[in-house]
This record gives structure tokens, sequence and C-alpha cells, in this order.
């Protein structure tokens, strides 16, 4: 049943906000006053953890009734058509990361906090009254005041206009936008500026526990992705600012709010001399990908949630394009490709899995569609699959299309789909229904039939038990020889095979460039042909040779015990890419031996042998003048070494520790987290645990943090493992925003999985309080899917989670990953024994 929207009573144009926040009483007062049209009587606001003092319309008291189950006020305005609405109300200042709450950070040992917001999804009507929905855009001007101290800045959606005598720091009234793109914040902060070539204000925020040089390379990135969008939109950036501001906590990565946008710290800050490539990358990719927000989301915003994936596929997308345009010797794509790619093909594998584009009626279930592999990852690969069917300049030309017709209002897909169209002869919007509509991707069967002639079939892939449904996608098929553009059939006929490869000269195959959502699985004859050629390929067609393969394997389509003899084919590759698929592969087999077996002794050979090589060429030291391939190589390798347990490795990485044990920071980082690690596992016990936890708690390097998480969590002490658990829910020590991370590392540990996992079933109303309004909560439940895989642990996830299966947020999660463990579950207890033959037999 379709619930009514708010904005159906009432359309805004204007609000006035005045809001007074009182950190030390943790409470909030103030007024909004909302100029718009009354469609019908009664209005209704939404409100939530409000007391509302008085509502007054044009001026004159009207009855109004707080419906707390609907968040809403329903005030009788006894008018129809334009009015002013003026709320007084107060509300609780929250802990919770949603609203407007406080970030705690240390500074010369002394506690302080800053102010800010987060109100994506539904959370501006904890900050103020308002029709929290995305089609009812208004402008605002904000009039914000605090118990100030001196020393302290504000910053807004729009520059500071005023201080008045009453203390109100006065922002300029913002173009036209929704509620949840509203964002404000005030505490002792220091910055950099500079401006783009047009003059915008670019801004990078922080507090002043880091260092100023942790704000260079954001500043950098953001200046010239607000510079590059500009020229690939052909749009101009509407606003005088572009403010980007590192808050101590935050729950999501960032956020898009319009002029002021948000940050987890680790997002945005970095030290330029000594952080890692691959980290490097990411910040990069963060904060292009919200700056693309700022057309794509803020300028023209999906009408309704049912179209989020609208907002986050693109901009997903945008992040890899932009940074390729700013960094091209990245070779960002290659990122995407072990990120985005490999997220999507896994999880859209699941039976129950979402579609991109699914119905949201009830605003509750709106947290539930954020799951990321779909929505942005999934939602990336579609773009990029049309990106790849158009080209840039028929891309650019629809996009110009769609901003200039739906700019400062509301759009839908089909409205993207038509912009497109008018830049090409293909019929875009036909192609991506059938996948944004549906769940799930096909496998496309190639094989060579009794007649000698090439059929290709398509069917849905599954990894574990799923219902075929006959489901059939238009697919791009990028193939190497002469075949269809598109495949829209359950089957096609090519023709005489021979014929076919004689005349292409080459084996044949199908996604070259591993752009489109499917998979190939090829018949003997034509796998035997692509692996007689394997080390011409491309790294992209090598990537997705395992790729494909160890999802194929998931599946149980065909045998790990297979995959394992084609590893060392892969093992001394000058590619990260190839590098990166050959050990996501390697790692799979894991899952097949017990801690400590003979089998597992073995597999650790097969990684000595995957490995060894590679750093005998690498070595542990970063060198002058290396390329950037062995930079991002040689962190796969290292791992690699030292799960095999390899002496010279463990005795390298020992001595490193040894040498910079005063100055553990200053380490090279893209070494530090394997020489951290070492220590912990090789020659720590609870006192070394100890100094580095207090470490992670002296230090403001975000990078740095999640080393000394990585190497914490990896201890096989337990009275250290104890302590560890001891200290989840102390915020002094992991912040909320950082717990999953650190139940994740304790329980892919064998030796503190027990622990963590009696923790989070012990405590599960606490971390319910403390982080379940938000929308990554259920993500604890996919970390710890990805880590179980025996039936003693299936019972007892099952046991524990199968009765909060009706809790909205949670309830598709438990339902797939019970499937997903389940799967895992029964492909280990077919395939065991061979697997662990083939990985036998590879060692001799």
């Amino acid at each position: 049943m379709a619930v009514k929207r708010f904005y159906e009573t009432f359309h805004p144009e204007h609000y006035d906000l005045r809001i007074d926040v009182n950190r030390k009483n943790k409470d909030i007062n103030g007024t909004s006053t909302i100029t718009g049209d009354v469609i019908e009587n009664p209005v209704f606001i939404n409100q939530k953890f409000m007391s509302i003092d008085s509502v007054k319309v044009d001026g004159k008291d009207v009855d109004f009734e707080v419906v707390e189950k609907d968040e809403a006020i329903k005030i009788e305005t006894g008018v129809t058509g334009r009015a002013v609405i003026e709320i007084a109300y107060s509300a609780p200042l929250t802990d919770t990361m949603m609203g407007i709450y406080p970030s705690y950070y240390e500074l010369e040992g002394k506690k302080k906090q800053i102010i800010g917001t987060q109100f994506e999804t539904t959370f501006a009507r904890q900050a103020f009254p308002c029709v929290d929905e995305p089609e009812a855009k208004a402008t605002f001007t904000l009039a914000l005041k605090w118990d100030e101290e001196d020393g302290e800045v504000a910053l807004a959606n729009m520059p500071e206009v005023e201080v008045d005598q009453d203390g109100y720091h006065h922002f300029e009234e913002t173009v036209r936008m929704s509620s949840y793109l509203v964002a404000f914040a005030f505490g002792e902060l220091q910055s950099k500026t500079t401006h783009t070539k047009d003059g915008v204000l670019i801004g990078v925020y922080a507090t002043k526990a880091h260092k100023p040089k942790e704000l260079d390379f954001g500043l950098d990135i953001a200046k010239r992705a607000i510079e590059f969008y500009e020229e690939f939109y052909q749009t101009k950036y509407p606003l005088p600012q572009s403010l980007q501001l590192a808050l101590p906590d935050f729950s999501a990565g960032a956020m898009e709010n319009w002029g002021l946008v948000t940050y987890r710290e680790a997002y945005l800050l970095l030290d330029p001399d000594n952080t890692s490539l691959e980290m490097k990358k990411l910040v990069a990719t963060v904060i292009t990908h919200e700056l693309a927000h700022q057309w794509f989301g803020d300028l023209v915003t999906m009408k309704w949630w049912d179209n989020l994936w609208l907002n986050e596929s693109f901009a997903n997308m945008m992040e890899y394009l932009s940074v390729d345009a700013l960094e091209p010797d990245w070779h960002i794509w290659e990122m995407f490709q072990t990120s985005e790619a490999a997220a999507a093909l896994s999880r859209d594998a699941t039976d129950g899995v979402q579609p991109i584009q699914m119905e949201i009626n009830d605003p509750a279930d709106i947290d539930s569609v954020f799951d990321g592999a779909i929505v942005y990852a999934k939602g990336s690969r579609m773009l990029v699959m049309v990106r790849s069917l158009l080209g840039d300049d028929a891309l650019r030309k629809g996009l110009k299309y769609y901003f200039d017709h739906h700019k400062f209002g509301n759009a839908t897909g089909d409205d993207l789909w038509d912009a497109l169209s008018t830049a090409t002869d293909l019929d875009i919007g036909k192609i991506m229904h059938s996948w944004l509509k549906q769940p799930g991707y096909p496998v496309v069967n190639a094989f060579i039939d009794e007649d000698g002639h090439l059929k290709l079939t398509q069917k849905q892939f599954f990894v574990g038990e799923g219902e075929d449904k006959g489901r059939q996608w238009q697919i791009p098929l990028n193939a190497n020889f002469d075949a269809p553009k598109i495949m829209s059939e359950k089957e096609l006929d090519l023709g005489n095979y021979k014929v076919i490869r004689e005349e292409v000269g080459h084996p044949l195959r199908l996604n070259i460039g591993n752009n489109s959502h499917f998979i190939v699985k090829y018949d003997k004859t034509l796998l035997d042909d692509i692996l007689s050629e394997v080390d011409e390929l491309e790294p992209i067609d090598k990537l997705q040779l395992l790729q494909d393969l160890r999802l194929l394997a998931e599946g149980k389509q065909i045998s790990y015990a297979s995959i394992v003899p084609l590893l060392t084919k892969f093992a001394d590759s000058k590619s990260s890419l190839v590098i990166n698929a050959l050990y996501t592969t390697a790692a799979k087999l894991r899952q097949f031996v017990e801690p400590d077996s003979a089998a597992e002794k073995n597999l650790k050979k097969l990684y000595d042998l995957l490995s060894k090589d590679q750093v005998a060429r690498l070595g542990w030291k970063v060198k002058a003048g290396e390329s950037d391939e062995d930079i991002q190589i040689r962190p796969y390798e290292l791992s690699a070494s030292l799960y095999a347990e390899n002496v010279d490795s463990i005795k390298a990485a020992h001595q490193i520790f040894t040498e910079n044990e005063d100055n553990l920071e200053a380490l090279n980082a893209d070494i530090r987290p394997y020489v951290l690690i070492n220590e912990v596992k090789n020659f720590g016990n609870a006192e070394l645990v100890d100094k580095l936890i207090k470490e992670y708690q002296r230090t403001a390097d975000p990078s740095y943090k999640v080393d000394l998480r990585s190497a914490v969590t990896s201890t096989k002490d337990l009275a250290a493992i104890k302590a560890i658990v001891g200290d989840f829910e102390n915020a002094d020590v992991v912040k909320p925003q950082d717990l999953r991370g650190w139940y994740r590392g304790l329980l892919a540990n064998h030796h503190g999985q027990q622990a963590a996992w009696d923790w989070i079933r012990e405590d599960w109303d606490w971390l319910d309080k403390t982080v379940g309004g938000d929308m990554e909560f259920a993500t604890f439940i996919t970390v710890t899917t990805g880590v179980f895989h025996t039936p003693a642990r299936l019972k007892e996830f099952k046991e524990f989670f199968e009765p909060k299966v009706n809790v909205p947020l949670l309830s598709r999660e438990i339902k797939m990953d019970i499937k997903v463990i389940e799967g895992k579950v029964n492909l280990i207890e077919d395939e065991k024994d061979a697997v662990n033959s083939a990985v036998a037999k590879a060692i001799d």
C-alpha cells in the first residue's frame, strides 16, 4: 500500500531557519518558518524526536497534532494556497551520527568536539521541521547560533553574510534544493582554500588535531575535479563555494551536501609524504564521487528514493572517469575492475538480491535499499556499459540536455535515458530496463554444438541455490569477432566455428574489456584455445578470465580444483591488475582448509610458490624511482609471503620493525601494515598489542590507524583478544564509525573469531542502540557472512539472526546471507577433497 507523501499536502518554496544549538545541554531550540502552497488540509510536516512549542499560520496560532509514528506534525492551516507556516520547536542533540550531532576528538590531551550534520536519507526532520522528501525542493536561509567560544567558525551550504547582535551567524540564501542536502557545522577548525579558474571558492576544513599538510591533497583534487566537471558536463557549478569538511565521527564515507561536503577523516585527509598509492586513489575517488553529485544528485535530484541509484550509480562512474582525467598515470579504471565490478558480480549472484531500481512506498524502507554492491557498484557498471555503447561525445551531449531540462528540479531514470537517446540511435531505455528492473545477471554459455556451430545461450547465474525465473537481458556482447552488438535472445547461432576462428585468427572471446555485467562459460575447445595463448592477453583479459572461472566455480558450474593449476601461469605478472585477480582467487582456496591442518600447510606452500620470486624481485623496501605497478604489486606479494610463513619474509619484516620501533608512523605506508601484522603475529604478546592500541589512540593519521587496527586484530594472544573486545564499546578507543572494521578483523582471525562472535550476539542491543539508525548497520551482518563457512557457524548464524528477520533494515540481508553461507558450506563439502588434492599436486 502506498504511503501518502507529505508533498501532496504542502509545497514549500522557502525556509527561514533559526537554530540555536547548546552543546553543554545537548539540545537545539529553533524556529522553522516555511513559505509555500497549501495543497490540501490538513498539512503534514516532518519532525522526529522534537517537542513542538507552537505552530502559526500567517501569524496566527493554529491547532496541530504531533503524530510520532508518522514522524509528522498534522496542521489544520485553515487556508489553501500561499501561506507562511512558523513552527517553534526544541530537540535533543544526538550521538547517533545522524541529524545534528557532535564529533569528538582530542587535541593536546584535551577532549574537544565540533558539531556537524548528516541529513540523508530522512534526518533533516531531526534538525528542523520540514517536508523531508527529495521532491519538496525549496530555498533556505539559515541563522545559526551556538554556545560559541573564541576561535570557532561556522560553515554552511552558502557563505556567511554577517553575525547579528544576538550572536546568530547568517548565511546567504541557497539555490533551490532538497532538505537532505542542507548542512552546517561549527567548532575550532583549520582550513586551506583556493579558487577555481572561474572563481569558485574551494576549501578543505579539519580539526587542529591534524597536520596542516594533510589538507593539501584533498584541496588539489577538489579544485581540479570541479573544473573538470564544469567542462565535461558543459554546465557551470552553480554555487559560490565548494567546501570539504572532515568530521572525526561520520557514519558513511562522505556526503554530497551542496556546497559543504562532509567526509570521514580517512577519506579526505592524508599525509602527502607517507600514504600508500592505493589510499591516495581511494581518497581521490571519494572526493570526485561527492563532487560529481553536485550536479548529479544536487542540481538534478531523484524524484523519490526508488531512483536513488540514479544519484549513486552515476557519481560512482564519474569518480573514475574524472580521476582518470586528473591522474592518467594511476590507471584508475583498474581499481574499478577490482572493486566495483568484483563487488557487483559477487553480490548480484545471490538469489533474493534487490534490483537496482525497486519500488519504495514507506519511508521506513528507504535505508534498506542502500545496498552498496547494487546501487553503487552494479549501477555504475550499468552506466559504464552505456558509456561504452555511446562513446564520450554522445554521453556529454545527452548529459547537457539532461541538466538543461531538469536543473534545480527532480528526475527519474527514464528522464536520463530520454536525454541520452537524443544523442544516439540506440534505444537506451529498452536496453537498461532489462538490467535495472530485474535482479541478477546472466552467464553466457559459449559452445560448439554437434553440427560444429558456435552457439551462445543466456541464463541467470546463481551462487548457491537460486530459482530460475526465465529472466532475459539485453547483453552488449563486446566480442572480438563478428557477433551482434546486443544479444537479446535466449540463444544465438553464430555459424560454423571453424570458419569464424580461421577468419579472425585468434581465440574467440566475449565481453572484451569486462565492461558488461555478465560472465562467460566457454566449452573446453574454446577455453583451451584461450589458455593456449594466455600470455598474449592484456591484463584486463587475464583478470576477467580468472574472475569468470572463480565465479563459475562458486556457482558449482566448474570445479575449483580445475583453477588451481592455472594460478602459477599468472604469478610472475608485472601487472597489479593480474596480481590482484591471482590472490583474490587464491584467497578463495583458504575456505577449503582447516587452520593448522596438513591441507593448510600445503596451501601455504602454494602461496610461497606464487609469491617468492616476486618478493625476491621487489624486496621489502620501496626503492626510489619504482614504477607504480611495482609499488602496487608489493603489498599483495608481502601479504601472501607472510601467509606462507616464509622464513626470510618474517625475518625481514621483524628487522624493519626493530629498526623503526621508536617511530612506527614514519614507516613507509606501502609496507607498514605487513610489518606491523608480522610483528604482532610472530613476535607479539599482550604488551605489544596494548602499546599499539595506545598508538592508535594517539595518532590522528587515518591511514596509520587502519594499519594499526589490522595488526592488533591479528593477534594470537588470548589475553590481548579479551582486551580488544573490551574496547569495542569504549568510544575513547574504538569510535562507533570504526567498530565494524575492528569486529571484522578479529572475526577473520581464527584465534579471535569466537570472542568477536560472542560479543556481537551478547551485545547486539547495545550495537543496535549505538549505530542501529544508520544505513550501514546491516553491514555488520554482511561482514559476518564474509567470514563464516562451516556448518556449525551456519547453525549459530541462523539461530541468532532468523528471529530478527522482520526488522525492515535487516530482513533482506539476513535472508540473503543465510543463502550465502549455505552455498559456501555445500561448496566446501562437495569440493574440499578435490581442491586440496589439486593444491598438493601443484606444489610437487
